[in-house]
């Protein structure tokens, strides 16, 4: 099973998208520093997250959150309510 997910940093409220394999282990991952990119967005939340049977699919949905900003919106827009 193949994870995307929206993080939202604690510190300005900013968000990440990534994928995994393991959810637990990779917000552990970025919440211990390990994500250069994020070290002082730190800590981090999941505040959601869907499940993809192959890699190929959780690949693709992930550059669509990150490079279409309407779906990115969309996504976040859920949240707001």
């Amino acid at each position: 099973m193949w994870f995307v997910y929206l993080l939202q940093s604690f510190v300005d409220g900013k968000h990440y998208v990534g994928y995994t394999k393991n959810l637990k282990n990779r917000l552990l991952e970025h919440n211990n520093g390990k994500t250069k990119s994020l070290r002082c967005k730190l800590p981090l939340k999941i505040i959601y997250f869907e499940a993809y049977a192959h890699k190929h699919y959780a690949t693709k949905r992930e550059y669509e959150l990150k490079h279409n900003s309407f779906k990115r919106k969309e996504l976040l827009d859920r949240f707001k309510n």
